[in-house]
């Protein structure tokens, strides 16, 4: 598609994407949605950003592109083969912190901070520990999920999982929703 052809790509981009892949990880984030992320991340002036579900840290080269100088990003992952594959591409960045943990643990030990911009690429803070996340977003802060279009690879149930998860964050009162049917499909909600 013309409108991708000419999208620059973070500087750490291809190494991460080919050490991924070397790892046999296929779940980064696309072109269209690293650029999405790089935008939204940009409009936190200072901000204080979280990635739920790091993966190799492509979705987060994309977000720390985005940032300026006097914002943050925490990142969090199970995984610690995937997380030290973003750690060594990302980790002279001052601005992110490496989080290596259950996103539910991690989620259970911040309650009570605040945040601007969530990604939420994991199944806590999307599927399991909604509430719970979207209480860790500041009031005018962004709440950003992905892969909401069906794909083959999904497993039995899981369209069911997704239907819910839309139809409960469509009737949540405090949240202004934009549904993008794009790249994976997105969502990019704003809380009152």
């Amino acid at each position: 598609m013309l409108w991708t052809q000419n999208i620059k790509k973070p500087m750490k981009a291809e190494a991460i994407a080919a050490d991924a892949e070397a790892a046999g990880f296929k779940m980064s984030c696309d072109l269209e949605t690293g650029s999405l992320l790089r935008t939204l991340a940009g409009s936190c002036e200072r901000g204080r950003l979280l990635e739920l579900g790091t993966g190799a840290g492509l979705s987060t080269s994309w977000i720390l592109d985005g940032m300026d100088a006097a914002s943050s990003l925490l990142t969090v992952e199970l995984d610690e083969s995937l997380h030290n594959i973003a750690r060594t591409h990302l980790g002279s960045d001052s601005r992110v912190q490496f989080f290596t943990m259950d996103g539910t643990v991690f989620i259970k030990e911040f309650k009570g901070h605040t945040f601007d911009f969530i990604f939420a690429d994991t199944w806590p803070g999307k599927y399991n520990m909604l509430d719970e996340t979207l209480a860790l977003l500041s009031p005018g802060g962004l709440y950003i999920i992905d892969d909401l279009i069906p794909v083959s690879t999904w497993s039995e149930g899981h369209a069911g999982k997704v239907e819910h998860l839309i139809q409960y964050l469509d009737s949540r009162e405090d949240l202004i929703l934009t549904k993008i049917n794009w790249s994976t499909g997105l969502i990019i909600a704003a809380k009152k």
